[in-house]
């Protein structure tokens, strides 16, 4: 008889679960915040799903970023797409909007219907990925009306100017030459495009506008 009593203590305060519960410390979850990429959040602004592949995009942008780059418009041409497709995009960053998509050529060093080789060295006649500046127009000797192109990143596309590697208009970037051919033609490193694009690469992207080549090496 002397334990009954504490033995009734204990039985009570089994019994009395919410005696308990009140001095239990209730501990909330964390929120959990996901941190979504700016290139992400433009990517759905401009409404490139279905348009252009995302990592191609983020690959483009990022790298602008990282490197400190401005520029109201930017060009992406998508060489993991085979010359058939219009691969060449124009994308004007300030209105978040995809202005032109059309086709570009590729290097004939490069490839055949898909460019699986890329180099920067003089007379390879390969395409050389990365980011470029669009410089001033100018009149090519051979291609008439075409825009510098300044490449910004040294062991990619450093030699740009030196190799003559410049955006102009080209006979073979048609839709006429891949029904003939089964692809476009092929330039010696340039991103040459339909000759009668030519004047709204030059109203959209002269002194000032990027290009970025994107590919798998």
């Amino acid at each position: 008889m002397v334990y009954t009593p504490l033995l009734l203590s204990l039985l009570f305060t089994w019994l009395l679960p919410n005696t308990v519960a009140e001095r239990v410390p209730v501990v909330a979850a964390p929120e959990v915040i996901v941190e979504i990429p700016a290139s992400a959040l433009l990517y759905n602004e401009i409404g490139l799903d279905g348009e252009l592949a995302e990592p191609v995009f983020e690959a483009g942008y990022e790298r602008m970023q990282r490197m400190g780059v401005q520029g109201s418009v930017l060009a992406i041409a998508d060489m993991t797409q085979p010359s058939t497709a219009k691969r060449l995009y124009l994308i004007d960053l300030e209105r978040k909007e995809l202005v032109m998509r059309t086709y570009v050529a590729h290097g004939q060093g490069s490839g055949e219907l898909i460019p699986t080789s890329f180099s920067d060295k003089e007379g390879s006649h390969q395409s050389s990925l990365g980011l470029y500046r669009v410089g001033a127009e100018i009149v090519s000797p051979k291609h008439g009306a075409a825009l510098l192109l300044h490449g910004l990143e040294r062991g990619l596309n450093g030699n740009a100017l030196s190799r003559e590697v410049i955006m102009h208009g080209a006979d073979y970037v048609s839709e006429q030459f891949i029904a003939a051919h089964g692809r476009s033609g092929r330039s010696w490193g340039c991103p040459a495009v339909p000759r009668e694009d030519m004047k709204d690469m030059i109203d959209l992207l002269a002194d000032g506008g990027l290009l970025f080549v994107y590919g798998r090496r």
